[in-house]
């Protein structure tokens, strides 16, 4: 059968193409997972965000897919049914699929007919797809897969869930990086990929999408797989890979161990990026951070939350955010800068009873600590428990999912309203990315001497010459800012099957903190 899976073209704002196209590891897991006689091709979009309508023309057209699976996050959903019903356009007799973090929580904003869906993969689709195509080709009932939701005569049959799986015994097999059809995935002008050593988590953050999607659990693959996966993207190029674990520093002496290994097999030629607790680095860094440092690690996206202990009692972050002895965050940060590793400050500001000292607090801090600010605001993404906490509260005032992209404001504080919110995330993050460019030419200097005007253009998006010498003020700025980031969300000119219908109540989560959807 020949298979084409897409990822979706929109991106976050703290990862804008110009310094950040990375690939979609779900897909690539998906391909290496099916039975060997399926042809499949994997497009991740990011890579062709100013021809998507163009590419996907193209690609149906050449492959002819059987079947087509789109890989969606809740801020890309308008553009995945976009493409849905340009898919069957071109071919209608297309089988569509549809996974990842949107469709897995919030499965009833598929079920639409006039959508076109006919399978709903939820939770990890690994072994859920592999079933389902051999459920296509005869081979087993639908009405047997876990995990699956699936269209029939009576409306959408709803399988039961599939637990999350162990990783043990090769039940999930390596991913199939040769399957991509796209190329250019780059992180500030190097090559990069992405790599899981474990999955899942055990705490329980408010806004986390993790849990709701697979229940609290850690579970681990072998350090002989991870290895043998980061060669395979080192031989495919790879000069730089993200791990893109849920929560790598459950398990530090494993990390420490992995660290060795890498620089055991001579990987350490490879610049790291992870995702990484607080409370971790603390404890442990003075003996993780220098091992880390040899391995080839270079950016860690602290999981700071909030720098005020109400907030991370709001957000349910307090246990993986403090220690008794010390102000945790900063103990973290000191011990990463002390073994040269950079840190890209992952905060929310905008919780419910939020103030304007509180948000101010929380700048002032990512301002002197962080090396690049990676600042969200509430998403009322489906099914977390921050979600129904705002909801009950009356403060979510914005409904457009194509905005629930972490840097919207779409919900406002007791205190603040969300546009105020927003703004003030805007207005300080825009001079701490300036802040980090003599830091980035030293680590990529090639990068900054060719591509600095496009990261400045960037960064200051809606800026005019009149507002540089003070006719225009710092607010028309901002809203004009809106008006550009609205324009871009735009990727194809094909209209949405469901545009006139009403949007549906909002089921907060961090999808958006989890850079790469799995």
């Amino acid at each position: 059968m020949q298979i084409l899976l897409l990822s979706m073209p929109d991106s976050f704002e703290h990862t804008p193409t110009i310094a950040v196209r990375m690939p979609n590891g779900g897909l690539a897991s998906l391909a290496g997972n099916v039975d060997s006689h399926h042809q499949v091709a994997i497009a991740d979009l990011i890579l062709a965000q100013s021809s998507v309508q163009a590419t996907v023309v193209r690609l149906m057209e050449q492959l002819q897919p059987r079947l087509v699976g789109l890989s969606v996050m809740t801020f890309q959903r308008g553009t995945a049914r976009r493409i849905i019903s340009l898919i069957r356009s071109i071919k209608p007799d297309v089988l569509v699929a549809v996974g990842g973090y949107d469709p897995s929580l919030a499965p009833e904003a598929w079920t639409d007919p006039s959508l076109g869906v006919d399978f709903i993969v939820r939770g990890e689709g690994d072994l859920t797809f592999r079933e389902l195509l051999r459920a296509i080709e005869g081979q087993g009932s639908l009405s047997n897969i876990s995990g699956l939701w699936f269209r029939s005569p009576g409306g959408f049959q709803r399988n039961p869930a599939r637990p999350a799986t162990t990783l043990k015994g090769g039940e999930v097999r390596p991913p199939s990086r040769a399957a991509r059809v796209l190329s250019g995935y780059t992180m500030m002008g190097r090559s990069i990929d992405v790599v899981e050593t474990s999955r899942g988590c055990t705490f329980d953050c408010s806004f986390c999408s993790i849990i709701e999607m697979r229940g609290r659990n850690f579970y681990r693959f072998s350090i002989d797989r991870v290895i043998a996966d980061i060669r395979d993207a080192h031989d495919r190029g790879a000069r730089s890979i993200f791990l893109v674990d849920d929560n790598i520093t459950i398990d530090v002496p494993r990390l420490e161990a992995l660290c060795r290994a890498i620089v055991e097999h001579g990987l350490d030629d490879i610049m790291y990026v992870v995702q990484a607790m607080t409370a971790a680095i603390a404890t442990h860094g003075a003996s993780l951070a220098p091992l880390m440092r040899q391995a080839g690690f270079r950016y860690v996206f602290l999981g700071i939350e909030n720098v005020l202990e109400d907030d991370l009692a709001f957000l349910r972050a307090t246990a993986k955010n403090s220690r008794k002895q010390e102000n945790t965050t900063l103990a973290a940060v000191n011990v990463l800068h002390q073994h040269g590793l950079l840190v890209v400050g992952g905060l929310i500001v905008g919780n419910p009873d939020d103030t304007r000292s509180s948000i101010e607090t929380n700048l002032a801090f990512a301002r002197k600590y962080v090396d690049w600010p990676y600042i969200q605001h509430p998403t009322p993404y489906p099914g977390t428990p921050m979600t129904r906490d705002f909801r009950e509260r009356g403060l979510i005032v914005n409904q457009r999912v194509e905005e629930y992209d972490g840097t919207s404001a779409v919900t406002r504080s007791a205190h603040l309203d969300a546009e105020e919110i927003e703004f003030m995330r805007w207005r300080a993050e825009r001079w701490m990315k300036v802040r980090h460019i003599p830091t980035a030419f030293r680590l990529h200097p090639g990068f900054v001497l060719r591509h600095w005007r496009g990261m400045m253009t960037h960064t200051f998006r809606g800026t005019t010459w009149r507002a540089l010498i003070g006719l225009e003020s710092v607010r028309d700025t901002f809203r004009r800012y809106r008006q550009i980031r609205a324009q871009e969300r735009e990727y194809l000119a094909w209209p949405d099957p469901l545009a006139a219908q009403p949007p549906a109540e909002p089921a907060v989560a961090s999808q958006a903190l989890n850079w790469v959807a799995r």
